[in-house]
């Protein structure tokens, strides 16, 4: 039977489990978008390429699927920031873009640009796909890079003469994730795993830390018998926020120290056990005086690259995160394990850390944004989910709320790029519609991706965006003022967001009192449609903020 470019592309995303993609329509994706709405995909239209990348980014994370987005050659250079995103969240994402005809290649046609050269920097493989017949074996492709060791996106360019190229589909093979996909876990060498639990029994004071590639899998259980049986503190963050909840009695809450006070106990830490965690700069590298010279670093970790970078490691185990620590924990469980008094620092220091924040919740008008994210913390369910975007409003946010359930706490990745609030909540009501999501962002990081707002209207997507309005670029103000003395460039107008949430078709409202905050997000959560509060804040630095302003001065750095 004779099929089409485009009909390959759909049952090659079929065979990948795909059922939703990302989108804005153009010409250079029109018979392809024919085709996919022909075959029941559920095609979700945004206001821009940048924010579709963003919905297909959390959706990757959320669902733990291939996040697809369809774009055009000009959609291909407004995705290419969401890509960079993708690849700092290690989403699975394939970012399919359609080009003017192949047979006129560099010849100078219709929106010409270098589009697989543009991807690659951002993604883990960038291909062209010059023949219809060969799209079943470039999708398997990308989608299996994007799968393997640390998860990130790919990008395949598919010029539209291409997606209506016919051919015959019994003369190419179709492959499936089972033929095309390791199968199994990767596990640990048996002495590797003896050796870990040995040193980590000898410990004193042992620290674990998850990241992102320990959320890969429904992985929760292995991490909380592994923790109960060993006694050990557990922290966590970016995608494994969550996968042991903070209210756990051995999970001691945001890995992050400059927003989180316990997380600074690791400078103390004798062993450490950091579980897809990289030696990055948010770990000072693994150095002194973060780790200590003589700490035992155990590193778990499905890419090699990753293992002992900036620091020689005791023990590197390369493989499935959730499926190694099943390995520890039945090692673990042949021995008996007392609580060590260490422990009891993280609890006191929590406690401290609470204590502290919560100093900042007051009556104060403009509002603080402590009082705020007090009121929402009092109306938070087990199952409601939290997105950041933003600088020192959302900093206050995400020191102190919770993250209770895998998959239901987002905030900025490494690469900082702010914008991709409203998109991700949008993507985690997708995946998630019986939870509430509430989007926590400040008014520069909203106006990224403002319009977005038209897109959960029309798609039915009831998310909250709980906006903190300081009219500033707050945390850059707040740096500004604090190292040079005065601002610059970093003041906003003091919009009437809620109005343009209402104009959009959502439900908005002002919110200046301290009073009606409470009043106004239970009107927002019960809206039945999106909603948005504009919150007007006072600009006030935070302590993360404050600590770089005191950082620069005494180092002379401005």
């Amino acid at each position: 039977m004779t099929i089409s470019g485009a009909q390959a592309i759909t049952r090659s995303l079929r065979l990948e489990g795909v059922d939703t993609i990302f989108t804005v329509a153009g010409d250079h994706i029109l018979p392809l978008l024919d085709v996919l709405a022909d075959e029941g995909f559920r095609l979700i239209d945004c206001r821009h390429e940048q924010a579709a990348v963003h919905m297909a980014d959390a959706w990757g994370r959320i669902t733990g699927r291939l996040g697809v987005t369809a774009v055009t050659t000009p959609g291909h250079a407004n995705a290419i920031p969401g890509l960079a995103n993708a690849m700092s969240t290690e989403s699975p994402v394939l970012n399919i873009s359609g080009s003017a005809d192949m047979k006129n290649y560099s010849r100078g046609i219709m929106q010409e640009i270098d589009q697989i050269n543009m991807a690659k920097p951002v993604t883990k493989g960038a291909w062209l796909v010059h023949e219809a017949s060969r799209i079943p074996d470039f999708i398997a492709l990308a989608a299996r890079t994007c799968f393997e060791g640390r998860r990130g996106p790919t990008h395949l360019t598919i010029p539209v003469d291409v997606q209506s190229q016919l051919f015959d589909e019994t003369s190419v093979s179709w492959p499936t994730t089972a033929s095309t996909r390791r199968s199994s876990a990767a596990l640990g060498a048996p002495d590797q795993i003896t050796e870990a639990v040995r040193l980590l029994k000898a410990a004193q004071r042992p620290l674990i830390v998850a990241s992102t590639p320990a959320a890969y899998g429904e992985w929760t259980d292995i991490y909380e018998r592994f923790i109960e049986t060993t006694k050990m503190p557990f922290m966590t963050e970016e995608a494994a926020r969550g996968v042991v909840p903070d209210d756990h009695p051995y999970c001691f809450g945001f890995f992050d120290l400059s927003q989180h006070q316990t997380a600074n106990l690791i400078r103390e830490a004798d062993c450490v056990l950091l579980l897809g965690k990289m030696l990055d700069f948010t770990i000072g590298y693994g150095l002194p005086p973060i780790i200590a010279a003589d700490a035992k670093v155990i590193q778990v970790d499905p890419s090699a690259m990753q293992i002992g970078r900036n620091r020689g490691v005791d023990v590197g185990i390369v493989g499935d995160v959730g499926p190694i620590v099943a390995q520890l924990a039945e090692e673990a469980q042949k021995s008996s394990w007392d609580e060590l008094p260490w422990v009891q620092r993280f609890r006191d220091l929590t406690a401290s850390h609470t204590e502290r924040m919560n100093a900042f919740v007051t009556d104060e008008v403009p509002l603080r944004s402590m009082r705020v994210h007090a009121v929402i913390a009092a109306q938070l369910r087990p199952d409601d989910v939290l997105v950041f975007d933003g600088g020192d409003y959302a900093y206050f946010g995400r020191a102190t709320l919770p993250a209770r359930a895998p998959r239901s706490w987002y905030y900025l990745p490494n690469l900082g790029m702010l914008g991709s609030a409203v998109p991700v909540a949008m993507a985690a009501k997708l995946a998630k519609p019986d939870s509430r999501v509430l989007c926590i962002t400040g008014d520069g990081a909203f106006g990224f991706n403002a319009m977005e707002i038209d897109t959960a209207v029309r798609l039915g997507l009831n998310i909250v965006v709980v906006l903190g309005n300081d009219a500033a670029w707050g945390i850059d103000k707040n740096l500004q003022i604090g190292i040079y003395g005065k601002a610059v460039i970093t003041d906003l107008a003091p919009s009437r967001y809620d109005i343009v949430a209402e104009g959009l078709g959502a439900y908005g409202e002002l919110v200046e009192q301290p009073e009606d905050i409470a009043p106004a997000l239970e009107r927002a959560l019960a809206a039945g449609r999106p909603a948005l509060l504009n919150i007007l804040v006072q600009s006030q630095i935070s302590p993360r903020a404050q600590a770089v302003v005191d950082s620069r001065k005494s180092q002379g750095a401005f």
